[in-house]
This record gives C-alpha cells, structure tokens and sequence, in this order.
C-alpha cells in the first residue's frame, strides 16, 4: 500500500468541490480532489444561478468568462398547480438590497469545465474512489480502490450528481401525464428528446436540520448537496 499527505482532500468534483478547491487556489492553499469517474461528470444540462451565486464566481475569477456564454434573464415566470390558471410573471430588473439581480440559466458542462480549467494541473485525482476513512490521531486515512492511503487534516465531502433515470421514456409520460403545467411547457418536455431526460430524486429537509444539523467532526465537513439537497432550480451555493 502507498501512502500519501495532503493537507486538505475534497470528495467529489462537482460544483461545490471544484469551487471549494479553486477558492482556496486563490488563497494560495493546495488541495487535492478525489473524483471516481474517469472524467468530469458533465451529464445534466442547466442551472439556475441568482445574484449570490455569481458573487461567489466573482471570488473565484471565472464569473466574466460564463457571463460572455449565457444571457441575462429579465423575468420569470410562475406556474399555477391549479389546472387552467394562467401562470404569473415577475419581473428580475428591479433592484435587490445589495444592487441588481443577476439571474442567468447556465449550461453545467461549461460551468465544470471552467472550474476544471483554472485549477492547477494534477489538482483532480481521477478514477479515485474512496472505500473507507478512519480515524489516526489528528489525522484521517483516506482509503482509495486501488489500495492508496491518503493521510490527511481535513477532508470535505460532497455528493455525486444524480444519474438518468432506468427508465426516461416512462418518466417523461409520467410528466406530462401528473403535472400540471401550461401547454407551452408541456411542449417543451413533448419535444424533449428521451436520451436527454434528467431525473433527480428529492428529499424534503427542514430548515433547521440544515442550521442545527452537525456538518463537520474534527477536520471532516460536509458540502454541496450532501450538505443542503436542494431543488435544481435553486443554484445559489
């Protein structure tokens, strides 16, 4: 067995373990990031980013470069679960409490590989599966697949993303057949094609599970959605 020190590991490169790691590139700490596929898992196709979410890719540096790739969005519309009611619109031009809002729909695939990209070299581990994590002092051993050990202070983990589901065909009628949602959107999922179809299960948490819930012990913390599972929706983190 080979056994390796990093001061600082990440689980996962997802959103949050390759912002986590980019950020603290920029304060000039190393960190190194586990990831069990052979590459960046790009499947999914959009997310939602608000005003506080492109804060923090300000932080990080790569807010200009995405902002150039996708479109401001002015307003939004809301759908009704009463069948017939038209759907309500909001306007997003109007000032927060901290300046304007900034709401754009942006493609998942860029947003990884923009992360990925200002990384130093050899930051990702890929192909890097954690078994099993034990306790060694004031450290953590990190044990991968292949039989590496990594000794570690601290250690984040974060959740893979959701795969497709077994059977898309049968989720997309189950869509448009339980859903209640204008025609307009109903013919966006008819036209959808079945290789496309992302399906994501939900898990209903209270809020103060996530305020008063335990997220770290000693140099282990959780984050993403291991931390706060949320609607797709909702990319604020």
């Amino acid at each position: 067995m080979t056994e390796v020190v990093e001061d600082i590991v990440i689980v996962g490169a997802g959103i949050a373990g390759l912002t986590t790691s980019l950020g603290l590139h920029r304060l000039g700490i190393r960190s190194l990031v586990l990831e069990s596929s052979e590459s960046l898992r790009v499947s999914g196709s959009a997310i939602l980013l608000w005003t506080n979410a492109w804060k923090a890719l300000d932080a990080v540096g790569i807010a200009d470069s995405l902002r150039q790739q996708h479109q401001l969005i002015e307003r939004i519309a809301v759908a009704s679960t009463i069948p017939g009611e038209a759907p309500s619109e909001k306007s997003l031009k109007t000032k927060g409490k901290h300046g304007d809002h900034e709401v754009r729909c942006v493609k998942r695939k860029l947003l990884l590989e923009a992360l990925e990209t200002e990384l130093p070299s050899g930051t990702i581990r890929y192909s890097s599966k954690v078994v099993s994590i034990e306790e060694s002092g004031c450290f953590k051993l990190v044990h991968l697949a292949d039989g590496t050990i990594l000794k570690t202070k601290v250690k984040i983990e974060l959740t893979p993303y959701g795969e497709l589901e077994d059977n898309p065909a049968k989720m997309k009628q189950f869509v448009l057949s339980n859903v209640h949602v204008p025609d307009q959107l109903k013919a966006v999922v008819q036209d959808t094609p079945i290789d496309s179809t992302v399906a994501t299960p939900l898990r209903y948490r209270q809020p103060w599970e996530v305020v008063w819930g335990n997220i770290s012990k000693g140099g282990v913390c959780v984050a993403g959605d291991a931390l706060h599972p949320m609607t797709p929706d909702i990319g604020q983190d």
